[in-house]
């Protein structure tokens, strides 16, 4: 073997030690020793820190090889995020909304921003799978709800989406109504499965593999006290823009990468979902929503032509009754003065959800032999380290 050959097996070698397949071995941007932004996070460091939160998977992976139409392979499935524990047809929460840019789609946004409201469990999942989505929400709804469409309002059920097409067999529309009961049926507070699972199965995120990640601001009792949580399906940008927390990593990484075949024509979109026990009315909703695409922005989006950037947000401050006596509610809600510490929050969450979605995820393969490496963590953490030791220095100064 010559020396040439020699350098290229060591550095095929090295790239496998750093994409370590071992579930285990993923760690969260925290535990790789960077803590984004000022606030601190809550318990969980999850969309699930606002009180009354849930979230559940539904994962479909089947399959390996070329693609056959229909039959896959399959990397795809649907998460499922409920505002509070208890039945949101009939107490509503007070929702908000922004888009960025429309290439994508959030099903039922229009009402949301219409009325303020938002009165359906929120599904995400991959493009061609919206409507199957929506019709499996529907049927739930009105399993618990029977007056709907009768004696009370339809609903718009909210679903959102992403392309996963580079590695699912996404025009086979594999996703079907069960998956969808089963990632409500899973839905739980406390810590968030994140990385390949539900919707975010075949999500990609500036060429590596990403998915669903989540992450939350416990803001201090001087700006009240209140909880920010986002959870985002992540599925945009190219690796060379990559930045987290100001550090350049897609440079850096991008040489390292030169071999691996990228998808060139897709790319992708993210949605994003804030929540918050802030009491906000549904404008102040709308003017947080913008500041989550500022967390996105901060990763590397540029929100190119064909990606979407959509976010949703509610408050579980207010529970608004379909029905009352009186026909009249009154809502607590906190002075546009002390947004500022809430869109500081929403900024962070928004940026350390996007990074922990790719931190957690694992290698993927799909269609075509179609590949995803996983963010080699490794290699992160002495970035890390290094970025941290030059700012050490620099502080002498």
């Amino acid at each position: 073997m010559n020396a040439e050959s020699k350098e290229s097996k060591e550095k095929e070698k090295k790239e496998k030690d750093d994409l370590d397949q071992n579930p285990a071995q993923r760690l969260r941007i925290r535990d790789l020793g960077l803590a984004i932004g000022h606030h601190r996070p809550g318990r969980f460091n999850a969309i699930t820190d606002v009180r009354g939160v849930k979230v559940g998977h539904s994962t479909i992976v089947k399959g390996h090889g070329e693609l056959i139409p229909t039959k896959g392979p399959v990397r795809t499935g649907v998460t499922a995020i409920f505002p509070y524990e208890n039945n949101i047809y009939w107490d509503r929460v007070v929702g908000g909304a922004f888009v960025l840019n429309g290439a994508g789609e959030l099903a039922g946004i229009t009402q949301v921003s219409e009325w303020g409201l938002i009165e359906t469990p929120i599904i995400l999942t991959n493009t061609l799978s919206v409507g199957t989505c929506s019709n499996a929400v529907v049927q739930y709804m009105t399993e618990k709800n029977p007056d709907i469409g009768q004696k009370h309002d339809v609903i718009i059920p909210l679903v959102g989406e992403c392309d996963d097409s580079w590695l699912n067999d996404i025009a086979g529309q594999h996703v079907q109504a069960e998956h969808v009961y089963e990632a409500i049926e899973n839905a739980r507070p406390g810590p968030v499965v994140e990385g390949n699972v539900g919707g975010g199965t075949g999500m990609i995120t500036c060429d590596f593999k990403a998915g669903i990640g989540t992450s939350s601001r416990k803001l201090h009792q001087k700006f009240g006290g209140h909880t920010v949580g986002v959870l985002v399906m992540s599925n945009f940008g190219e690796m060379k823009d990559l930045r987290i927390d100001g550090i350049p990593v897609g440079k850096v990484l991008a040489p390292r990468y030169e071999h691996f075949r990228k998808r060139n024509n897709t790319f992708g979109s993210i949605i994003a979902v804030v929540a918050t026990d802030a009491p906000l009315h549904s404008h102040q909703l709308d003017r947080l929503a913008k500041r989550a695409a500022l967390g996105i922005g901060k990763i590397g989006s540029y929100a190119a032509h064909g990606s979407g950037e959509i976010v949703l947000a509610f408050s579980t401050a207010n529970r608004v009754p379909r029905e009352t006596r009186k026909m009249v509610y009154k809502m607590k809600v906190i002075l546009d003065q002390r947004m500022d510490p809430l869109y500081q929050a929403v900024v962070e969450t928004t940026e350390e959800a996007i990074v922990n979605s790719m931190c957690m995820a694992m290698d993927m393969e799909g269609i075509n032999g179609n590949f995803a490496p996983a963010l080699p963590l490794k290699t992160l953490k002495k970035m890390i380290t290094n970025h941290k030791k030059y700012y050490e220095s620099e502080s002498c100064f």
